[in-house]
């Protein structure tokens, strides 16, 4: 299905991804992950065509992406939508609107200028935020609803692209704890209902074990591990982040449960002081 080979990027003397290997055989949800600058961003980018490789291939069902250009660069692109950080919405244009970006390169520039979508397709956008739970504020500018709520907009736009591959660039990094999950449940979901695959950069090591299926753990641009979630043990995880024996995963969790168990921990520590 997808085979990343050898992929590489360099910027001058630096090397962001260094002959990065993946298979894909079959639809699946992968979690990246790694300290900042371990290459994982750089490393969708790549496979989303917004960077080009230095070296290396990307081979989708048989064909060479990182040779595509013009039209068949801009139909993979549609084909492999990405969901960043930041949301990447049009703050004051309505949340519907938004959505209907997602189908921007199958209109013409004048339908696009005056939001000019078909009928049909404006159902589909509902229908949509109405699946991931935000059907209410279609009307809504983007910039008044909550971040949780822009992220899952900003979903919506990628499947209104109807895409077989999903990357996600750190969905999460920005949301307080249940928005996080409601996030990630949401992209579950549509990699189990849909069948798409879904590749997630994350930040914390317990989101990535219960929402994927596969972690892959990257360092100074290297895949350093590539396995099942039950694998991504506390020491693997050291090797992963190159950190020592004073690495905790508490400090970086996004579990709720977990959050309210390391506070009172620190409550209970400071008691005694």
């Amino acid at each position: 299905m997808l085979r990343i080979e050898k992929l590489t990027k360099r910027f001058g003397e630096n090397t962001a991804v260094d002959t990065a290997t993946l298979d894909v055989d079959k639809p699946c949800m992968i979690g990246i992950i790694g300290r900042s600058g371990a290459g994982k961003s750089t490393l969708l980018r790549m496979i989303n065509r917004l960077t080009d490789a230095s070296d290396g291939q990307i081979i989708f069902e048989g064909r060479d992406v990182t040779k595509l250009k013009g039209r068949d660069k801009r139909a993979w692109q549609a084909d492999c939508a990405m969901i960043f950080q930041q949301f990447n919405l049009v703050p004051r244009m309505d949340v519907v609107s938004n959505v209907l970006h997602g189908t921007l390169n199958r209109h013409s520039t004048l339908a696009t200028m005056f939001n000019l979508f078909p009928m049909e397709q404006i159902h589909s956008a509902i229908d949509i935020l109405d699946r991931l739970g935000i059907a209410e504020h279609a009307p809504k500018r983007a910039e008044a609803l909550s971040g949780g709520q822009q992220q899952r907009v900003a979903i919506a736009r990628a499947l209104m692209q109807d895409p077989r591959i999903i990357l996600a660039d750190e969905p999460i990094a920005s949301l307080d704890p249940m928005n996080a999950q409601v996030v990630m449940q949401a992209l579950r979901r549509i990699h189990e209902e849909d069948g798409r695959t879904v590749i997630a950069n994350l930040h914390t090591l317990d989101t990535a074990r219960r929402y994927c299926d596969r972690v892959v753990g990257m360092r100074d641009g290297r895949i350093v591990f590539d396995g099942l979630p039950e694998q991504l043990t506390t020491g693997v995880a050291r090797e992963i982040y190159g950190a020592d024996a004073s690495f905790s995963e508490e400090a970086t969790s996004t579990e709720i449960d977990t959050l309210d168990a390391a506070r009172k921990a620190v409550m209970e520590a400071e008691a005694t002081i």
